[in-house]
């Protein structure tokens, strides 16, 4: 059964998103987010076969590809996918040949690229989605399964923090209240904590496996960046920090991965549950 297009939120930020991918805040959010997704690759012990859902410029696909793992990338941008095919270019055969780009929505991600996928990655893109719990049902019909689930979200346990490190007590103090916001994009947006996407996936059957933090010294850092020995420095406490507590806590980004629960009285064909607006973890 065909559904309407569903609008793709992102697509008025594209341009402003292209144009900051050489700063310091993209690039400490990708090398953390590559070094832990490379660590969950290791615990599996092979190549994997990984769905991107969302991949936009194809950053952590395009290095998945190059660690020997198989790589199909799913986006509605044809302009972000056209900058992730001008990049994967650049590659050698062997890698573009481990690739596969698929134009679509994330919500017909089963239709459209299949199941069975050892990992299945959704980075920063139910940030954009009023109601996460469907797209969070259609991660789950890619995945085989012994897969896991990676997700990134806005850290809705510390909202409030970028805002307190660039001086904003304005909207410092607004965040406490709401884990809605307008990103530094100028889009409409949403936090999630832990807790949220726990309850709504473990509704389907699901468990978290790994919590990460993503950016926790340098989410108010817009500038460029540093000399290679500063960003070697920054780039060893941030992975520490991203997997300590309280630090993590206080995270920009929460890097979430989950698997498939041994036990799970989830009915099948169950829907990720809804999702409150509750900010305890």
């Amino acid at each position: 059964m065909s559904r309407d297009p569903v609008p793709n939120a992102f697509a008025a930020g594209v341009p402003a998103w292209l144009a900051r991918l050489g700063g310091v805040r993209n690039l400490v959010r990708q090398e953390i987010l590559a070094g832990q997704l490379a660590d969950l690759a290791a615990e599996m012990g092979r190549p994997l076969r990984i769905v991107d859902v969302g991949c936009g410029q194809g950053t952590q696909a395009i290095r998945l590809a190059g660690a020997g793992h198989q790589v199909t990338g799913l986006d509605p941008s044809p302009e972000l996918l056209a900058t992730f095919r001008a990049d994967l270019g650049e590659e050698d055969a062997a890698v573009r040949d481990r690739v596969q780009l698929v134009g679509g929505d994330g919500l017909d991600a089963a239709q459209l690229v299949g199941g069975g996928f050892d990992l299945v990655l959704c980075h920063a893109v139910l940030t954009y989605l009023d109601e996460p719990a469907p797209m969070l049902s259609a991660l789950a019909r890619c995945a085989a399964p012994g897969g896991y689930i990676s997700l990134l979200v806005r850290n809705g346990l510390a909202p409030a923090m970028r805002a307190g490190l660039r001086g904003d007590w304005n909207s410092a103090n607004a965040a406490f209240n709401t884990l809605d916001y307008t990103n530094s994009l100028g889009l409409a947006a949403h936090a999630h904590t832990p807790a949220q996407i726990d309850t709504a996936l473990a509704a389907i059957g699901w468990v978290r496996h790994r919590w990460f933090g993503v950016r926790v010294f340098t989410d108010h850092r817009d500038d460029a960046l540093p000399q290679a020995e500063v960003l070697a420095a920054l780039l060893a406490a941030e992975r520490v920090a991203a997997q300590r507590d309280p630090y993590r806590q206080v995270a920009a980004l929460s890097h979430l991965v989950y698997r498939r629960a041994t036990v799970s009285s989830a009915p099948a064909g169950a829907r990720a549950a809804p999702f409150s607006g509750t900010q305890s973890e």
